[in-house]
């Protein structure tokens, strides 16, 4: 389009261009659409302004154009309020008790949310960008689309290979009791978890479930309609004690744990407790789901990381999760399901019945990249980036804010766990945060039921370095002056 182009032309364009998008996306910017086009801006805002008016786009004053959702920017609105009646409503458990539907992603949102420009991320979740594996990833997905049949139907439980690799990660090379007939791939360890969970516990069932623990853990738990129930840990992990207590007097059947680097303590389970956990689930006729999220974010200072639960279970009490989402990239959403028994089969029905199976190029790729000289070299690198991130958070707390309670410095993970003094209101600190320039994740999302103390949750696997973290430490200083907090 020539720079004599008119509004109408543009709007035309424009016009045609917008059903590309759902509702609700962002267009192009105004200086994109200026070089498309070869139009003045003057131009592109009026062509916009028409689009506006004609309910098709509405603007966002500093964000941009997006395209309109139904009604919106139309004058009217749908009367949707029966919905609230239908979404209330509740379902009977077996045993008549009311099962509520209630699904409360606010705990997910806060790692997932990517902070705006100039806002240093504390709350993620996943590697920054400069400790994922760019170039072994796009070199592995290259090898991958070359594969012979890389596009068709892959097995419903997954590659074989990639099953197999999974199997000796999870046991051990030398184990032979563990193989890939045992192993199901699935789209990431959330989805692992949705999986597991809706094999092993009936609606409206008790689940044990670690005390604080990863809030994704209770999301899919409670829009799963079972009930929660937490079993406080310590530095060692789970109490023994108190998870034979919480068996019996729940009567529950499954207990979810992460016995290594634990979100959000970091806490490893002690080596004097691991056949004490076994022996307590043996007993309660209960399965143990073992949530292996952190195997590959082991710290460069580490010792050597105990074996799985899997590992020492040959009676079939553990059904283990492994993921390599968390050590590569948050879009690489490969998992896998490993459990003996007849319970493999429950497993591989739900999967089968929620999501078919995982994309074949999605496997492809992560066997590429498992199987190439660059993985070794990327754990390397991530076990160096995250010692060096943990070390420089650890020190900045210690030296802006000498009067809180040091937090525990785990060998493992992406996090520190920051107890607030008493009294603090996570959400108000946490917005106040925000506004100083550092996203945190308030610690109540990651209690089953009210919590003992005010936490956050500080992530440094999120960051460009230590000269980020230092400055975002800073912030924090901030954020606790302005609280008289400190």
């Amino acid at each position: 389009m020539k720079q004599s182009s008119s509004v109408a032309e543009l709007a035309a364009a424009l016009r045609r261009e917008v059903n590309r998008y759902s509702p609700g996306e962002k267009l192009p910017s105004s200086r994109a659409l200026v070089e498309r086009y070869g139009v003045s801006p003057v131009t592109v805002s009026r062509a916009v302004a028409a689009l506006a008016a004609e309910g098709l786009v509405v603007t966002r004053p500093g964000a941009g154009a997006f395209r309109a959702r139904r009604n919106e920017g139309r004058g009217r609105t749908a009367d949707t309020s029966w919905q609230e009646v239908a979404l209330s409503a509740e379902s009977a458990s077996a045993s008549g008790e009311p099962i509520p539907r209630t699904v409360d992603a606010a705990g997910v949102d806060a790692t997932l949310a990517v902070p705006a420009p100039g806002v240093i991320a504390f709350n993620v979740g996943y590697l920054h960008s400069s400790l994922q594996p760019e170039r072994a990833l796009a070199a592995a997905l290259a090898r991958a689309g070359r594969r012979p049949g890389a596009w068709a139907s892959p097995p419903i439980e997954g590659l074989e290979e990639l099953r197999g690799w999974f199997a000796r990660e999870i046991a051990g090379p030398d184990d032979g009791t563990l193989g890939a007939s045992d192993v199901i791939i699935t789209a990431g360890g959330q989805s692992a978890i949705t999986t597991a969970l809706r094999a092993l516990a009936p609606p409206g069932a008790p689940v044990l479930i670690e005390s604080p623990t990863y809030p994704g853990m209770l999301a899919v738990a409670r829009a799963s309609g079972v009930r929660p129930v937490p079993v406080p840990i310590d530095d060692d992990g789970v109490r023994p004690e108190l998870l034979a207590d919480a068996f019996r007097a729940t009567g529950a059947r499954l207990f979810i744990c992460q016995p290594l680097y634990q979100n959000p303590t970091g806490s490893v389970l002690g080596e004097h407790r691991r056949s004490e956990v076994l022996r307590i689930a043996r007993a309660a006729g209960a399965f143990v789901v073992e949530d292996d999220f952190a195997r590959y974010l082991v710290h460069a200072d580490a010792g050597p990381r105990p074996r799985t639960l899997m590992a020492d279970d040959p009676e079939g009490t553990v059904v283990h999760i492994r993921s390599l989402t968390k050590c590569t990239s948050p879009s690489l959403r490969v998992g896998a399901l490993a459990a003996r028994g007849p319970v493999l089969e429950r497993l591989r029905a739900i999967q089968v019945v929620d999501s078919f199976f995982v994309p074949r190029p999605l496997q492809e790729t992560a066997l590429e990249l498992v199987g190439s000289p660059a993985w070794a070299r990327h754990l390397r690198a991530v076990a160096a980036g995250l010692t060096e991130r943990r070390r420089a958070m650890a020190t900045a707390l210690l030296r802006e804010l000498p009067g809180l309670s040091a937090p525990a410095v785990p060998s493992g993970g992406y996090h520190l766990w920051l107890r607030l003094p008493e009294g603090a209101d996570e959400t108000v600190f946490a917005a106040t945060a925000l506004r100083a320039g550092v996203a945190v994740a308030p610690g109540r999302p990651y209690f089953p039921a009210e919590p003992p103390a005010p936490h956050i949750r500080l992530s440094f696997a999120g960051t460009a370095g230590t000269a980020e973290i230092a400055d975002g430490v800073q912030r924090l200083r901030t954020t606790f002056d302005q609280l008289g907090l400190v």
